[in-house]
């Protein structure tokens, strides 16, 4: 549990230090004029893409409710972050880090796509059958359920039905309609 809320952190942590980063290993290791061009799409494009991971992870229900991130998050996301850092030497081995990156970049925005997907469905669930219950608590204590009842409208409550008329003048020959709020 410790190492899933302190992942939980770094994943907003990251979205700022990881472009930071394949931005120190660009001027520590870095070569080459046309690499700095691609430097400057790379940083952005890595800000943006963390970001919205971190976001889509952090509104999860069970990620609120537990303050700690899935251990899918803890992989398919830390092999993310590790392969953005191995970028950042930018060495013989920079172009396979670079598609491991946006292979890894893209399962991990489907995944977390997947995950809240997957929460909200059971939050969902879990909601309908307590509402389910409440129904049938309800309608049990008075014996058969009535139409008011199936509404959930008490004998002892006012309803106020609220009728407009509206006269039309013109072509359609004067014609009244009717229009119900």
């Amino acid at each position: 549990m410790l190492i899933r809320r302190a992942f939980l952190w770094w994943l907003i942590a990251a979205a700022v230090v990881l472009p930071i980063w394949l931005g120190i290993g660009w001027i520590v290791f870095g070569q080459g004029g046309w690499g700095t061009l691609g430097l400057v799409i790379t940083v952005p494009v890595a800000f943006i893409t963390l970001g919205v991971v971190a976001l889509l992870v952090r509104i999860r229900p069970t990620v609120r409710a537990e303050r700690a991130a899935s251990w899918i998050d803890v992989g398919v996301i830390g092999a993310l972050h590790a392969a953005v850092i191995g970028v950042g030497f930018y060495g013989e081995g920079g172009s396979f880090f670079g598609v491991m990156a946006i292979l890894l970049a893209i399962a991990a925005f489907w995944t977390s796509v997947w995950q809240l997907a997957t929460d909200g469905a059971k939050r969902m669930q879990a909601t309908m059958a307590e509402f389910e219950r409440l129904a049938a608590q309800q309608a049990g204590q008075g014996g058969e359920p009535d139409a008011a009842s199936r509404t959930f409208i008490r004998a002892d409550e006012e309803v106020i039905v609220i009728r407009e008329r509206t006269e039309r003048t013109g072509d359609d020959g004067g014609q009244r309609g009717d229009r119900r709020a």
